[in-house]
């Protein structure tokens, strides 16, 4: 169990990697294949779109077939094979198309993590788990900064993406030797009723808005928007955008471990998670009131989004409170595809933001600050419509 934990724990830093290593790449993607920020917005935005459309097949696996086979062959399939695809790209296109790929590899590796700890741990622990599984998966998020920067300088981005590609291969075939499927839930031989039945328990109506939302500013900005932020705004190079984004990282890190065992200790889930979105959306209107006041101001504002902005596992444990156990694997992964849908959703939106404003002339401080508004007021009014939910600890 513990080497099938420590294998998903590295597809999970990979996972990580890959959704934020855009930022980094930068500079190297438009000198070398000529892509701008309308390019990058797609593929980071596709990576998610692809990832979210996977979500509903992969809770079918996890509650039918087990984690180990589903987690398993899709990231050698699709996180290998993508990042293979990406180092061999000679077009902007052929990126797109790898990112997608990646995507679909990456799809199932929480859910698969979160479905185990919720058949064989207590409910009362599965946020401290989540918290820590995403808090040390994180290390991903790292590593695609100043690590990857440094990387690239060394072997160029096309000799570090291709070993990026064995290492997942290698990940891949550690889930499928390692991991174990937990035995089935007590209700499995009955009739589930599928999605219905989950669409059916209207106490995830009122949650569902910030599930959807409170992951997207923090991944969006340090996934895509804070590279072309920085270099845009303030003129920094990859080694730059890779120390602030690193802090934003260690950041995200930080705030993971600190949601996970909070509603624990302050004895409240729900009151926890709105005075952190608050504080996320106060860090994005002040980016988007003063986008260009300074580059310490700015990684100061950007490292508090991304401590703030990480409620995702404590607010997907509210979630799964309310999920019947055949239902888990399904749950969890439609809870995903909300969060991680909005997350390419608005990566793809913002992308045409950014590419309106800047063909109208707009500087790039008003650009940027636009879209960390943009970001700022959606979140506020999933935190608007969460105050009606009730609290719920178990």
């Amino acid at each position: 169990m513990r080497a099938g934990f420590a294998v998903l724990v590295l597809a999970y830093v990979l996972s990580q990697f890959f959704r934020a290593f855009l930022a980094v790449l930068t500079p190297a993607l438009g000198a070398d294949l000529g892509m701008d920020a309308g390019d990058l917005a797609l593929a980071s935005g596709l990576w998610f779109a692809i990832f979210a459309a996977a979500q509903l097949p992969i809770g079918l696996g996890l509650d039918r077939l087990g984690p180990r086979r589903t987690a398993g062959w899709t990231f050698i399939l699709g996180a290998a094979g993508g990042a293979t695809l990406f180092a061999t790209a000679q077009t902007p296109g052929m990126v797109v198309a790898a990112m997608a790929l990646i995507g679909l590899g990456c799809a199932p590796v929480l859910m698969a993590s979160f479905f185990i700890f919720a058949r064989t741990f207590p409910p009362a622990a599965f946020a401290s788990l989540a918290g820590l599984l995403i808090g040390v998966g994180s290390a991903g998020n790292l590593a695609s900064a100043a690590p990857l920067a440094w990387a690239v300088d060394a072997f160029g981005w096309r000799a570090t993406v291709l070993a990026l590609a064995g290492l997942s291969a290698a990940v891949g075939a550690g889930v499928l030797a390692l991991v174990r499927d937990p035995a089935p839930a007590h209700d499995d031989d009955g009739p589930d009723g599928g999605l219905g039945a989950l669409l059916r328990i209207r106490a995830l109506w009122v949650i569902a808005p910030l599930v959807a939302i409170n992951y997207a500013p923090a991944a969006g900005v340090r996934g895509l928007w804070a590279g072309p932020y920085l270099e845009e705004v303030f003129g920094l190079g990859a080694d730059g955008i890779g120390i602030v984004t690193l802090c934003m990282a260690a950041a995200m890190i930080l705030g993971n471990f600190a949601y996970g065992p909070a509603d624990r200790l302050f004895g409240t889930r729900k009151w926890v998670i709105v005075a952190g979105n608050l504080a996320a959306v106060a860090a994005l209107i002040a980016l988007g009131l003063a986008p260009g006041q300074g580059v310490v101001l700015a990684a100061v504002l950007l490292a508090a989004l991304g401590f703030f902005g990480s409620s995702f596992a404590l607010v997907m444990a509210h979630s799964r409170s309310y999920f019947p156990p055949r239902l888990l694997g399904r749950g969890g992964t439609l809870a995903n595809l909300l969060s991680i849908g909005t997350v390419g959703l608005l990566q793809i939106v913002t992308g045409r933001i950014h590419a309106g404003m800047t063909a109208a002339g707009a500087t790039p401080e008003a650009t940027f600050g636009a879209l960390f508004l943009f970001f700022g007021l959606l979140l506020l009014a999933g935190v608007v419509v969460y105050l009606f939910a009730d609290d719920r600890l178990d």
